[in-house]
């Protein structure tokens, strides 16, 4: 005799290996169409996006195709920290160090942020240097043709100069490779994971701990 299959317990099994709730979707006749994401015409959007890019270099020349310069940073979070990407705008300390008025810089296309700050003296130091080799291969173009004043390009540059359509300044690597290397004892012993929830917790505590000990010292 077969034997018929119990539904309780397969759903029972579903449910405690997966822990998740039964599908049991209730769908209108049409109401569901409208939210199923398509993506046809591959081939023409991609010739699309390729037709609008250039159209909008054309209209940007003799301008850098990529926009405006902007700064190396790095996400928030532990979980994205360790990459690079590129940030809305540089700060006032950045263009400080670097050399550059904050309100000229908007005008040989770098982009400004006043709301960010820098947080440690790398991130300083590397934008720095990036603005300084951005404006070092700067050709900048007199506002009236023939009228050029200090600061623009000759007529011998003005008239070599070409649209940049890669990247405006190279990002640099988010880490260096290290070669490989025999493990010593000494790499053993040390715990990375506790050095770094160290150092976190000092940074989060310098406030306190500044002001118990200025108290300690006012009583003494």
């Amino acid at each position: 005799a077969r034997r018929r299959p119990d539904k309780t317990s397969s759903l029972a099994k579903m449910g405690r290996n997966v822990n998740g709730q039964i599908p049991n979707a209730h769908f209108h006749k049409v109401g569901w169409q409208n939210h199923v994401k398509t993506w046809f015409e591959q081939a023409a959007r991609k010739k699309r996006r390729r037709t609008t890019r250039q159209e909008k270099a054309a209209k940007m020349a003799p301008r850098p195709a990529a926009g405006l310069l902007r700064p190396v940073v790095r996400p928030p979070t532990i979980k994205y920290n360790y990459k690079l990407r590129q940030g809305r705008g540089f700060t006032f300390a950045e263009l400080k160090e670097a050399g550059i008025n904050k309100k000229e810089a908007r005008s040989i296309g770098i982009s400004v942020d006043h709301r960010r700050r820098n947080r440690s003296m790398e991130s300083l130091q590397l934008n720095a240097q990036r603005l300084k080799e951005y404006h070092s291969k700067l050709i900048v173009f007199p506002r009236r043709k023939g009228k050029a004043k200090a600061g623009d390009a000759d007529a011998a540059a003005l008239a070599n100069a070409q649209q940049l359509t890669g990247p405006i300044v190279a990002m640099p690597a988010a880490h260096k490779k290290e070669k490989a290397m025999v493990i010593t004892d000494a790499m053993k012993d040390e715990d990375c994971h506790h050095k770094i929830r160290m150092a976190r917790a000092d940074f989060r505590l310098f406030g306190t701990r500044q002001r118990n000990r200025l108290i300690k010292e006012a009583k003494e």
